[in-house]
């Protein structure tokens, strides 16, 4: 009897340190986010001296891993539940009964989901919910968005075209023409990173490697070509998808590490990493991705115009534009469907009230950025 009681209260000292600690984080998950949202300059300061040192510290021990941390966690996870589930079931087809010990163990297993419900809440808002309300890379840079004309958006279109053209034929192809990469992605993100770094001080600091998922299948029926962890602090790509789009992933990812959370702006960085990158597959990459985003604007704009400019594209570029197209239409169904209204929520919830449209907006960037130059 005293060994049971003992056992009991040691259970019920655990179960309440756990509590305990979750209701802790949980407070200061929400301080921090309202904080984020109503304190002025808060979120540029917490983005400037606090994150830095979660990725320098948090995120460096998490780039010793050559693989997705926070990829196998959710494989762990799913099958923790996996095998929860299954040994239920086979309990109750067994016909077992269950003994008053077994019951004992529920409050623990609850406490201990609340626990990584707050851990994970906490690391959210830390990582990421906060940086959505620091400055933007625009604002700290200079770079100030203005309105421009239709023929000032094809004069940039038709830059980015010349741009297009003088590398499209220095990387290597494939059977099908597409571009295909034969330099080591990751460290050559993290140099295109550093690189900018050195004329935006908002970008210098430690980048751990970007990583390819194990089965990026994950990312490809949710029409995602990468995502940043905040609870690793690790930005990861779809290594399946054409790769001519995969250095511009991976850069964007990167920004994230930055602070930088607002997707056009991580568009627009990743675009500036990569047509300043003295790598061919690199410059390639960012210039057919602005020149994308940017003719899509011109068409809706000018029609005569967008067409007038797409016949000059180069056909090594027509192949990775086409290669591209069909790599997602294999994918355009209902989970891409439900996963794109989950992110354009997700988006207007942090503050990005054009929701998905947000990432087309790179283009007044680009054309800002190019009416400076």
């Amino acid at each position: 009897m005293m060994r049971k009681d003992g056992r009991m209260n040691r259970i019920n000292r655990v179960n309440r340190i756990k509590i305990g600690i979750s209701i802790l984080l949980a407070a200061v998950s929400i301080v921090l986010a309202v904080a984020a949202r109503q304190a002025p300059g808060f979120a540029q300061w917490y983005g400037t001296h606090l994150y830095p040192v979660w990725v320098g510290s948090m995120g460096r021990v998490m780039g010793f891993f050559p693989f997705s941390v926070s990829e196998m966690l959710l494989y762990l996870l799913a099958a923790c539940f996996l095998i929860g589930f299954v040994r239920k079931v086979f309990r109750r087809l067994a016909g077992l009964v269950y003994k008053p010990s077994s019951s004992r163990r529920r409050p623990f297993n609850i406490n201990a989901m609340i626990l990584l419900a707050a851990v994970l809440c906490f690391l959210y808002v830390a990582n990421c919910g906060i940086n959505y309300h620091k400055d933007s890379f625009s604002e700290i840079s200079g770079i100030s968005v203005e309105e421009y004309t239709a023929e000032e958006l094809k004069e940039v279109c038709e830059w980015l075209t010349d741009r297009v053209a003088a590398y499209s034929g220095k990387v290597k192809r494939g059977t099908e023409g597409e571009m295909l990469l034969d330099i080591p992605l990751e460290s050559h993100a993290v140099e295109a990173m550093e690189e900018l770094g050195e004329e935006y001080s908002e970008l210098a600091g430690y980048y751990p490697n970007p990583k390819e998922l194990v089965n990026s299948w994950i990312l490809s029926v949710q029409s995602l070509s990468g995502v940043y962890s905040p609870f690793t602090i690790e930005a990861n790509y779809n290594g399946d998808m054409p790769d001519y789009y995969i250095p511009f992933t991976a850069c964007h990812e990167l920004s994230h590490l930055r602070g930088f959370m607002q997707e056009q702006e991580a568009n627009f960085i990743s675009f500036l990493a990569c047509t300043g990158s003295e790598e061919a597959a690199f410059a390639y990459s960012g210039s057919l991705s602005g020149w994308v985003q940017c003719m899509n604007v011109l068409y809706r704009a000018d029609y005569d115009a967008w067409e007038e400019v797409r016949e000059r594209l180069p056909e090594e570029a027509e192949a990775d534009l086409k290669v591209n197209r069909e790599f997602w239409a294999k994918y355009d169904g209902r989970i891409a469907e439900v996963s794109n209204r989950i992110n354009d929520t997700y988006l207007k919830a942090n503050g990005q009230k054009d929701g998905v449209k947000s990432y087309n907006r790179m283009v007044d960037l680009i054309v800002s950025y190019y009416k400076m130059r």
